[in-house]
Parts: C-alpha cells; structure tokens; sequence
C-alpha cells in the first residue's frame, strides 16, 4: 500500500496495515511513540510529516476504540520476527 495526502486511518483494520506497511515495506521496527524523523532520511520532510500525521490517527483511533495501539504494533512486529527466525 501507498500512502499519500489524501490517506487516513480511520479504523481498527487501517492501524493493523499502516503498522503491517511500517514493518514489512519500510523493514523497520517502529514504536508508536517515536517522530517518523528518527527513521527516515531528514531531507524526506513530506515523508515524514506524512507519516507522522497518519501515526496521529492511528492514536485517535485506537483511543476511540479502546485498542492497545502499543499492543497492535508489538504482535505485528514479533509476528515479523517469528517469521524471520525460520
């Protein structure tokens, strides 16, 4: 999936894949408090603000839900671990 502008988070579903994306499409191990700035080159600032707008939503959403978001990106993560032990 390809983020841009025009993409929110607005579900459950949609952390559980923007998490999915951070893990499997950018190979990085995220944790939800850090400033996407932390991960990415500097000189990419739409980027990052990008990023670190739809990591704003995914927050909103959970707390709305009453969902973990520490707990979603932690069984996405060990998940992709697990699966690069084998």
């Amino acid at each position: 999936m390809t983020y841009t502008n025009n993409s929110h988070i607005t579900t459950k579903n949609d952390v559980i894949d923007f998490a999915k994306h951070l893990v499997n499409f950018h190979n990085i191990s995220f944790h939800p408090d850090d400033d996407f700035a932390d991960y990415f080159d500097s000189s990419n600032t739409d980027e990052i603000s990008l990023y670190n707008r739809l990591n704003e939503e995914c927050f909103s959403v959970c707390e709305k839900l009453g969902v973990d978001i520490y707990q979603i990106h932690y069984e996405i993560q060990y998940e992709q671990l697990q699966k690069n032990r084998n």
